[in-house]
């Protein structure tokens, strides 16, 4: 952005709160892109030039606005705990904070409307009085925000009942600014709200979404050892398939992964493959009869997420690879999705075909209805080439990965990719091309 432009976005701005402190602004504009060293190498260098900070809707119509008019970028942060530089600004402009936007509008039975800037820990907070909690959340809970999550993420710690974010019911609204000089606002229900799942804030500003709640229950973590890890990934899918245990976590983690686990390390025995698992309190004597003896339950605790404590989902889904790279930064990691007809057959085939270079993670879910499992493997990283050839040996023995290694919706969405026309949407929400420029490889903007 020149001077000038920078002068006049600021005039048109006036009292909403900005930094161009060029040390704040570009520790703001990095996520966690840096899991993966190609990302790190593509990203590193990349910043906006001013940090906004709007208090309220209104002043997000006038930022997007004002972005159209002067013809500036703009890319939305949250809580900044994506893997694939979402929020990071690759053609520099405005990084919009949304933090301030956090009040919840509303709670009624089984749903709630919320600004897009609260944060999920504080939500699941305000529910508990009514008996009710969030469906599901990342591992990075209790410093993710709900418009982030629905922008960025997929799916996470309840996906092994619920499904992921882009399954019919799991959004149920949500309102966006559109950044054009005469900025208006949208509501989108039902399966059209899926326009700005996962599109990384490209598809329009998320000021407030409406989503669908689950009974909160006294959860129980879990984690139970086994002396192999196909027995783990077997009892995983066992208890994956137990309809009548209600559970929110169910995660199979080969040794020596486990090892690397913290304040969870006095409960994983060494050589052991562990399951790490989330069980309602009156299912938990019904889990246990599945077990039915086999492994050895190492902890059996509720589950604490209050200041000071490390929940046992901060271990799974992609804390698991953090936990390694806090000792470990030589690995990186792959998102896969094994096929629920040859599940264990294909866990044990990637298996023998990597037993060293690719270390097996797997979170059970539900996608499309069925249950599977969503592999989150450590890879031991050499080089790019030597990546993909990891990714196209899945791909040919029928694992698809989606990628994580690369910045745009195109390449990285794969089976995550919503339905609905996130290209068509862009165009008119977003006709000059503004919103997080790059992410959205194949649009080109009106007049380009």
């Amino acid at each position: 952005m020149s001077p000038d432009t920078l002068g006049r976005l600021l005039a048109d701005l006036d009292d909403i709160p900005t930094i161009t402190d060029a040390r704040i602004v570009r520790r703001r504009s990095r996520d966690f892109f840096w899991y993966s060293p190609i990302l790190n190498e593509l990203l590193s260098d990349k910043s906006a030039d001013i940090l906004v900070s709007p208090r309220n809707e209104a002043e997000i119509i006038r930022i997007a606005a004002a972005c159209a008019r002067h013809r500036v970028p703009l890319t939305v942060r949250a809580g900044g705990t994506g893997n694939y530089g979402q929020a990071v600004p690759l053609r520099g402009g405005v990084l919009l904070d949304i933090t301030a936007l956090d009040r919840i509008e509303w709670v009624r039975p089984g749903a709630i409307r919320v600004a897009a800037g609260a944060k999920l820990n504080v939500i699941d907070a305000e529910l508990a009085p009514h008996g009710f909690e969030l469906r599901m959340h990342p591992s990075t809970k209790r410093t993710a925000t709900i418009g982030g999550f629905v922008a960025g993420g997929s799916g996470g710690i309840g996906s092994v009942t619920y499904g992921g974010l882009r399954e019919p019911g799991n959004i149920l609204a949500a309102r966006v600014v559109t950044i054009e000089e005469e900025p208006r606002v949208i509501e989108l229900r039902g399966d059209a709200a899926q326009k700005i799942n996962r599109a990384y804030g490209t598809t329009g500003i998320i000021t407030a979404l409406e989503m669908p709640l689950a009974p909160a229950w006294t959860w129980i973590d879990i984690v139970v050892a086994f002396d192999d890890f196909a027995e783990a990934a077997a009892f995983g899918q066992e208890a994956a398939l137990a309809d009548g245990v209600v559970k929110k976590l169910i995660s199979a983690v080969a040794a020596p992964l486990p090892t690397y686990f913290g304040a969870l390390r006095p409960h994983c025995p060494d050589g052991k493959s562990i399951v790490m698992a989330m069980v309602a309190e009156p299912s938990l004597e019904s889990f246990k009869a599945l077990l039915n003896g086999r492994g050895s339950i190492t902890l059996e605790t509720p589950t604490d997420d209050g200041p000071g404590q490390v929940p046992l989902y901060e271990y799974s889904w992609n804390h698991t690879t953090l936990q390694v790279l806090k000792a470990d930064r030589s690995v990186t990691y792959l998102q896969s999705l094994y096929p629920p007809d040859r599940l264990l057959e294909k866990v044990a085939e990637i298996r023998q075909l990597f037993p060293d270079e690719v270390l097996p993670h797997l979170e059970f879910i539900r996608f499309g209805g069925r249950v599977t499992c969503s592999g989150l493997p450590v890879v031991r990283y050499r080089d790019p080439e030597r990546l993909n050839e990891i990714i196209r040996m899945h791909e040919a023995r029928g694992v698809s990965i989606a990628n994580p290694h690369v910045f745009t919706i195109e390449d990285g969405s794969r089976y995550k990719r919503a339905d609905a026309d996130q290209f068509g949407f862009k165009r008119e929400v977003d006709p000059l091309g503004l919103l997080n420029p790059g992410k959205m490889r194949s649009f080109v903007p009106d007049g380009a």
